[in-house]
């Protein structure tokens, strides 16, 4: 799948990724009222305008780029209304011909990790059949609890040829509160010095990593998540994670911008891929593009694609 990815970046010459969040305050009131209008003001009734807010969304901008991550939790708070609109999204999506990377953040011991890399990227079994749940392209996945919770993930990715994101330096502002924490050595009792959690992590995702290379390509099936809104640290991770794909959240509303992304990618433009969540898919709701209205919140969202994309590329083509 990470061939797809490069491929579709190559494509479309955006190496955006459009986060769906669709919490109801960003859903426009015609498409709240006529869920309500079905379905009640319920859980049910919430996860229809949810599904229709993120059709919409990728309705708008499928065309012109390669990836969409929805977030779980975002879909998850409606119970189980809202995991089927999850998964009438992911299919959606699929349709459309785009990689899909759930934002799910999983990561846990043995048994449990299994279950959640066979529920999210692999399969399982039901009697006599294999059956698959909500089939991303990609996850992404917190290592806290090592090499317990990684390994069915790599196992699953081996196997479907699918990837996962590792998180390594995230792009909250309480992020630095462990991941900036000075660690001595290298957490196997080898090495000296102190050196921050995030540049060992990041090493460990470049060890993991090996183990996923396609039979063809440079970059691995497993990749990394660091910040925008931390550019140097990115610089570093880049050079620790040669292989690694890295997702880029913070971008926009979380005030990253084109200048800063330029370590993230290698020499060859590839490399990284850059979400932006609310600054696209709620972007009506900002003055530069409140002139489409509530019920032009595609149109809007394509505007801030478009914008995003030519702010990207204006960085990468300076660099030279």
């Amino acid at each position: 799948m990470i061939t797809k990815l490069i491929s579709k970046i190559r494509r479309t010459g955006a190496p955006i990724v459009v986060g769906l969040d669709p919490m109801l305050k960003y859903v426009p009131e015609h498409i709240k009222k006529s869920a309500f209008a079905a379905y009640g003001e319920t859980l049910e009734g919430a996860g229809e305008a949810i599904w229709q807010y993120s059709k919409g969304i990728v309705d708008a901008v499928w065309d012109l780029v390669p990836a969409v991550k929805p977030q779980i939790a975002m879909y998850e708070q409606f119970g189980i209304p809202g995991l089927m609109a999850f998964c009438k999204t992911v299919n959606y999506c699929h349709e459309k011909d785009l990689v899909v990377i759930g934002d799910i953040k999983r990561g846990d011991i043995g048994s449990t990790s299994e279950a959640y890399a066979a529920g999210h990227l692999g399969q399982v079994q039901v009697g006599s059949k294999v059956c698959r749940g909500f089939e991303e392209d990609f996850v992404t996945v917190n290592p806290y609890l090592g090499s317990d919770a990684m390994e069915p993930f790599l196992k699953v990715c081996a196997e479907e040829k699918r990837g996962i994101f590792v998180l390594v330096k995230t792009s909250n502002p309480s992020s630095g509160e462990l991941q900036d924490r000075l660690v001595s050595g290298t957490g196997n009792g080898e090495g000296a010095g102190d050196r921050p959690l995030y540049e060992i992590v990041g090493e460990q995702v470049a060890a993991w990593g090996a183990k996923c290379m396609p039979e063809e390509g440079s970059y691995s099936y497993v990749g990394a998540v660091v910040g925008a809104t931390y550019p140097e640290q990115g610089k570093i991770l880049r050079k620790i994670m040669p292989k690694a794909f890295i997702l880029v959240p913070g971008y926009g509303a979380q005030g990253g911008k084109g200048a800063d992304l330029l370590h993230f990618f290698n020499e060859d433009g590839l490399g990284a891929i850059v979400n932006s969540s609310r600054g696209i898919i709620a972007a009506y709701q900002q003055e530069q593009y409140a002139h489409f209205g509530e019920k032009g919140y595609g149109d809007a969202a394509r505007a801030a694609v478009l914008a995003m994309k030519e702010d990207i590329s204006a960085a990468l083509n300076a660099r030279g």
